[in-house]
């Protein structure tokens, strides 16, 4: 079965469209979000646009906040402190990645992570791990998101990661170990959890064999059909995290056309996890503003 990420997503706008038009019925403002872009790569630019896109087909107000690859680390601080003291802003972004000369991990734990809708401060995964009511990743969450709305349970089954960055490997690892207490605003199944996960990376070894174990396989790792038949066990459940352009087509870290034979659920990519993670920060961005507006 195809795990269709662009459906699931649709649904969910779907959800929030309504939850939005609900609090305008009421009388209250939208949520409003603000994405900070640094330079003008095209791969950033389309995430950027597609993002705004999608906060304009649920009625969350959005802003654009262009610099050129000039700019200095410290003028980049200091917008994120307007941004964090900004009281009409619930949440916002910096597009990843940065210029080399900009330190992502300073820019990072500037942001107030209450107003950090991609989930990324240290705060926020810090909270993850420990089981406490955070703002979650943003493709982690779309993953979890995926599983439950399919129904393909986690509790008791062996799970391989395959990457360990901090935007996926390390969160979705903690997510689907996570005892069933962390609960998430506007998520279904918040008791998606009690996975065994193994994480996999470049130096393990043996990676066949430990995929072959596996129920579920979520492989983030950046490398085009990494993941191949042989490797994938009857029955099991592929998420492909991977976003490569291969001779002017996108394709992800799976070998889609064989695996798919031997898989029970897969995503595709394009199509499946993409999707996920730009919705997610939408709902990130809805919990923002619930948490704001108390």
């Amino acid at each position: 079965m195809i795990l269709d990420g662009k459906k699931i997503a649709a649904e969910i706008r779907g959800e929030l469209r309504k939850q939005i038009e609900a609090l305008r019925a009421e009388g209250k403002r939208a949520p409003k979000l603000a994405i900070v872009i640094v330079g003008n790569n095209p791969a950033s630019e389309t995430y950027v646009n597609n993002k705004l896109k999608a906060c304009a087909e649920v009625g969350i107000e959005a802003v654009k906040i262009a610099y050129t690859a000039d700019i200095t680390e410290q003028t980049l601080l200091a917008e994120v402190h307007k941004l964090n003291d900004d009281p009409s802003i619930d949440g916002f972004i910096v597009q990843l990645p940065l210029p080399g000369h900009i330190r992502e991990t300073t820019i990072l734990s500037a942001i107030d992570y209450r107003k950090d809708v991609d989930g990324l401060t240290p705060a926020n995964v810090g909270r993850t791990v420990q089981g406490l009511p955070s703002i979650v990743s943003a493709t982690p969450r779309g993953i979890r998101e995926l599983l439950a709305r399919y129904n393909i349970q986690t509790e008791g089954k062996h799970v391989v990661v395959i990457g360990r960055s901090n935007i996926v490997g390390k969160p979705i690892a903690m997510l689907l170990m996570q005892r069933p207490y962390l609960s998430l605003p506007n998520m279904s199944a918040a008791s998606l959890g009690d996975a065994t996960v193994t994480i996999c990376h470049s130096k393990t070894r043996d990676l066949a064999a430990i995929c072959r174990t596996a129920d579920i396989i979520i492989v983030a790792a950046g490398s085009p059909g990494l993941l191949t038949a042989d490797m994938v066990k009857e029955g099991a459940t592929i998420i492909d995290v991977g976003i490569n352009r291969v001779d002017g087509k996108l394709v992800g870290d799976v070998d889609f056309e064989n695996v798919s034979r031997v898989a029970a659920h897969i995503t595709p990519v394009p199509g499946g996890v993409g999707p996920m993670t730009i919705v997610s920060l939408l709902q990130n961005t809805l919990q923002a503003y619930n948490e704001h507006s108390r």
